[in-house]
């Protein structure tokens, strides 16, 4: 005799000891079956349930979210633990901790450092609160190491490089009170305090948005390097084509008529021959002026000769070389040179580096979408496998029917007309998650 209070759908693994179904049950009915789009038949029911059962055990096989013990001794089951997934996962925590941030950070631009260990009446309210903000910082690493694990599941706390940089400024923060509050003598605490700075970087931890645009950084360290490399060859090019041509070329400028001075009442430029020519009662000489710029612009060696190619590629004053070297040589061939270099340096080889972090935060956004359907998709298969769990429950008591006396066939037609409210309902539900 076959009655479906036998059964139970409230959790997966109960309904995975449910026996076999006899031989001689029927197929569900055609109008339950076309509720779901299931095909009709003994041997398609069959497949049916076979592909559920495929799937629950496809499910088992992926990693939980959430080890079944922490730090060795709390379960999943433990009160203290569930509290804290709880709370880490609990949106208003999350936000409390932004807020915190951004507190720090302001608390950050307020301070005044000042030399000789002197203070000021607002450095020392902002050293008290600086207490507050590690106490809640280390408050969150608390609940998070119990909540995830510390380091030996893959979802860990510590397998995250974002949770990684949080207890690193944990453990710094502590050092740098620890070493105040004793005193140690023979160091620098201000040099470990330096590492305050880096805790707005918290901020990543909490905006999906930040991450993406770091891991696009962080992936395309590689593509750079070559770009780089690229960069280094265009420099390397221009600086020795610059060396055999402008070499010295920029220490002649004009002095007063038979002496070593330099007229004060104009500016000190470069001339030539071909060049820039002196006013009358001066004379272009090269008794040892240093050159524009302090001598530092100029191709007279190799490595002054980078230097300046590196400075015209990124377009910081390169017209004022362009003019310089006219005023030495003439205007006839410089402006080839240095025009040739911003077009292929410049607006060719360095908008590279540009492309390159365009195309990986392209990669990093779509990977980040992908991952958001995933997580919708899988909120619908959970949802999906629930529904049928509970469907098949009932239409095992419909296929008993034939068997049943007429009370449980009364019970199993109630039950099947509830299973049609409850598919609805769930039907409604799926459909709003599948438009989201």
């Amino acid at each position: 005799m076959f009655s479906p209070l036998q059964y139970s759908y409230a959790a997966d693994d109960e309904y995975d000891t449910l026996p076999p179904l006899p031989p001689q049950m029927k197929a569900p009915p055609k109008k339950a079956a076309h509720l779901l789009d299931i095909p009709t038949g003994n041997n398609a029911w069959s497949t049916v349930l076979q592909q559920a059962e495929i799937r629950r055990r496809k499910r088992r096989q992926t990693t939980p979210e959430h080890p079944s013990r922490a730090l060795f001794c709390l379960t999943l089951d433990n009160k203290l633990r569930r509290t804290c997934i709880k709370l880490v996962e609990w949106k208003p925590f999350e936000y409390l901790v932004l807020f915190t941030i951004f507190c720090n950070c302001a608390a950050l631009a307020l301070s005044k450092p000042l030399p000789f260990n002197d203070t000021t009446p607002t450095n020392s309210i902002l050293e008290q609160i600086e207490y507050i903000f590690l106490a809640i910082f280390t408050l969150e690493a608390f609940l998070k190491i119990i909540a995830y694990g510390l380091c030996l599941h893959p979802n860990a706390y510590l397998r995250s490089g974002w949770n990684l940089l949080d207890f690193v400024i944990v453990v710094v923060g502590f050092l740098s009170v620890i070493l105040v509050q004793y005193n140690v003598q023979g160091f620098d605490v201000k040099s470990l305090r330096a590492f305050r700075v880096i805790r707005p970087l918290k901020l990543v931890n909490g905006v999906p948005s930040l991450q993406i645009v770091l891991n696009s950084i962080l992936r395309a360290m590689l593509p750079l390097l070559h770009i780089a490399l690229l960069v280094l060859f265009v420099i390397i090019i221009y600086a020795i084509i610059g060396l055999e041509l402008f070499c010295g070329k920029m220490h002649m400028t004009c002095y007063k008529n038979g002496t070593s001075i330099l007229p004060r009442d104009v500016e000190t430029r470069p001339c030539g021959e071909k060049g820039r020519k002196c006013p009358q009662g001066q004379e272009c000489k090269d008794i040892g002026w240093e050159g524009p710029w302090y001598g530092i612009i100029n191709f007279d060696n190799f490595g002054l000769s980078m230097l300046t190619v590196f400075q015209c590629i990124t377009m910081e004053g390169w017209t004022s070389i362009l003019y310089r070297m006219n005023d030495a040589i003439g205007r006839e061939w410089a402006w080839i040179y240095f025009v040739s270099l911003i077009i292929i340096g410049s607006f060719f080889v360095m908008n590279l580096v540009l492309g390159v972090l365009s195309g990986e935060f392209s990669k990093e956004r779509e990977k980040a979408k992908q991952r958001g359907d995933f997580q919708k998709l899988r909120e619908i298969q959970l949802i999906d496998e629930s529904f049928r769990n509970y469907m098949a429950w009932i239409r095992k008591a419909e296929i008993g029917n034939d068997t049943n006396d007429g009370a449980e066939h009364d019970a199993a037609l109630d039950a099947s007309g509830e299973a049609v409210k409850k598919e609805r309902k769930l039907e409604a539900h799926c459909g709003w998650l599948c438009a989201k």
